[in-house]
Order: structure tokens, then sequence, then C-alpha cells
């Protein structure tokens, strides 16, 4: 995958560096989706090219912040993020009511449905940790 092609995806997606992504998710109160690969990784072109761009375009990434991780180019945050060796990995952190980070992850070129399935799960977690203080605010 090219440069251009990278760049392509981040603006179709809406791809943000890391940092960036995990301060708007911090800011929107929504789960941080960090997709951890690399360039000559088939799985992750599929990933990156079909599964999430097919999702992109039916809504269904709206409700979470994204990254793209490349395992090479930052080897230290593909490191500290991951949980084994095997790309790409697709990892979701949602909030849990004691502040600290729910974490759940998809090893291996998964269908849309899983992902999407993981992103409800993540939603989940976090109308939980919401519940509780919507209901104080409203006391």
């Amino acid at each position: 995958m090219t440069a251009l092609t990278l760049c392509a995806l981040a603006l179709t997606l809406g791809v943000q560096p890391y940092d960036k992504a995990f301060d708007d998710a911090q800011a929107k109160g929504q789960p941080l989706l960090v997709l951890v690969g690399a360039e000559w990784c088939p799985g992750c072109v599929t990933m990156k090219e079909r599964v999430l761009p097919k999702l992109e375009q039916a809504g269904k990434l709206g409700r979470v912040s994204l990254t793209v991780v490349d395992a090479d180019a930052d080897a230290d945050l593909a490191g500290r993020l991951m949980r084994g060796n095997a790309i790409p990995q697709l990892i979701v952190f949602s909030k849990k009511a004691d502040g600290g980070w729910h974490r759940e992850q998809l090893t291996g070129a998964v269908a849309g449905e899983q992902v999407e399935a993981l992103i409800d799960r993540a939603i989940g977690q976090q109308a939980q940790v919401d519940a509780p203080a919507a209901t104080t605010a409203q006391k």
C-alpha cells in the first residue's frame, strides 16, 4: 500500500493520529477503536481497504474515535497496544465506571459483522458508565 492509499484511507474514514483519537474519544465520551497493522500485511490491507470503509459507509464508525497504528512505523506504540504478535489487531477501549478502560480485541482479518458487534459491545460498556452519571445529574 502506498502513502497515497494511506492518505486516501485517512480522508475517507476520518482516521486520526492516536493521540488525537484518544483525546477525541475522551471529549466525546465514546470508545476508541484502534487498528494495529502493517502495509505488507494482507489481512491489514483487507481491514483498511474493505472492511472499515464498508462500515464507514454504513454509518457504523461514527460512534467511535478511529485510529490506525502502523506496527512498523510506530513499533513502540503498537507494542504497548497489542496482545501477542499477530496482526491485524482491532482493539476497542471503552470507559469503565472506575475511570479505567475496558479493552477488547479481534485478531486477524474479520468480517464487518464481527467489527460491528465489537463496536456495539463497547458502546454498551460506555452506556453503563454514562447511565449512573445521568441519573445523578437528574436528582
